[in-house]
């Protein structure tokens, strides 16, 4: 196993971790120099926050834990491509790389829907890698929403019954 995908068992951990608390399971680490600097997942139902994205949270962690915003030499993993928040929070964080496990051709803004981190009219680009750990990462997602799926079958079967039984 390679550096990178080291690091994206990592982002996956994380992102187990927000399944776990009913977030869509997304997980994202930044690495500085070797080191795990900052951790993130989604926690936007936990939080009830729109903004709690795994990249943002991630950031907030490494700007703590290295003092200060700007994440130079930072390389950050995630397990889905992000979104247009968290791709421009990726930007104006500085962050050197950016490391994905799958694309989003829904809502992503690193090369699929937009690309806001080449984007030049902007003050600072990110080199873009994707496809580490790819299958692992779709699976995760796919599993996820498909229990979800499951879920609102089984309420609306549950709530069909209770109409047809006052």
């Amino acid at each position: 196993m390679n550096e990178c995908e080291e690091y994206m068992k990592l982002a996956l951990e994380e992102a187990e971790l927000a399944a776990r608390a009913g977030d869509i399971p997304v997980g994202a680490v930044i690495v500085k120099d070797g080191r795990v600097v900052g951790r993130g997942r989604n926690t936007t139902e936990s939080d009830r926050d729109p903004t709690c994205h795994a990249e943002i949270n991630a950031i907030r962690a490494a700007a703590r834990e290295l003092g200060g915003w700007r994440l130079f030499g930072c390389d950050m993993y995630v397990t889905l491509e992000p979104c247009a928040m968290c791709a421009g929070a990726i930007v104006l964080a500085r962050v050197d790389r950016l490391f994905i496990g799958t694309m989003d051709p829904k809502a992503g803004a690193c090369g699929s829907l937009r690309d806001l981190t080449s984007d030049e009219r902007l003050n600072h680009r990110v080199a873009v890698t994707t496809g580490i750990l790819q299958p692992e990462c779709e699976r995760l997602l796919k599993e996820f929403f498909r229990g979800l799926r499951g879920k609102k079958k089984e309420m609306h079967r549950r709530n069909a019954q209770n109409e047809e039984n006052p």
